[in-house]
């Protein structure tokens, strides 16, 4: 079984072909507003290298939102023409649950703009906190002693990701296949109420 993964939510571009249980290649590389021109060259090298035909790639997972309302919609594309010309199985995953990495009581921060923050708490990808959008000055108050990850520099830490690809693999019992690919939208979470500046 082949499995292509991409994320193209946020910062990062991240591709990654997986053979059953183990990743046969993977590229991560921060290109924030740029994941369009790179996303078709880097899978013709992950193909290349791997000795993958695209026709061969049985299924397709990415990251669904939040995250940039460009970014989201570049991987969501790629995959929804993919699956639907190949006839092959969509999954997704939330982009916080996916940079959560499978990690013990894991709060994941993505800035999502104007004094606020997409946040998210799991534990080894069981949601405990459903990604929801706050006003970062009461981040430390939902955080709590867990590990972080993403856009620290919001709350004065260093920044931290994971090895997505690795991500995608390990929290493969996490995916959700999408039943209708033509009613797939990205996850914004512009409906929050906590998303509206008061």
């Amino acid at each position: 079984m082949i499995t292509l993964c991409i994320d193209t939510s946020h910062k990062y571009l991240t591709v990654a072909l997986l053979k059953d249980y183990e990743i046969l290649v993977s590229f991560q590389e921060e290109c924030f507003k740029k994941q369009s021109e790179k996303v078709f060259v880097v899978l013709n090298d992950l193909c290349l290298k791997a000795n993958i035909n695209p026709l061969d790639i049985n299924e397709v997972v990415i990251s669904k939102g939040p995250g940039s309302y460009t970014g989201v919609r570049i991987a969501m594309s790629i995959a929804k023409v993919m699956c639907t010309l190949n006839n092959i199985p969509l999954y997704t995953l939330n982009t916080l649950q996916l940079y959560s990495a499978n990690i013990e009581n894991c709060a994941v921060i993505m800035d999502a703009r104007s004094n606020r923050a997409y946040i998210g708490i799991y534990n080894k990808g069981n949601t405990i906190l459903k990604s929801t959008v706050y006003e970062i000055n009461i981040i430390k108050e939902l955080i709590g002693d867990n590990f972080l990850v993403g856009d620290l520099s919001l709350i004065d830490k260093e920044d931290f990701y994971p090895n997505i690809s690795k991500a995608f693999l390990d929290l493969r019992p996490c995916w959700e296949k999408v039943e209708n690919i033509h009613t797939l939208t990205p996850e914004y979470l512009k409906e929050a109420t906590t998303y509206m500046k008061k």
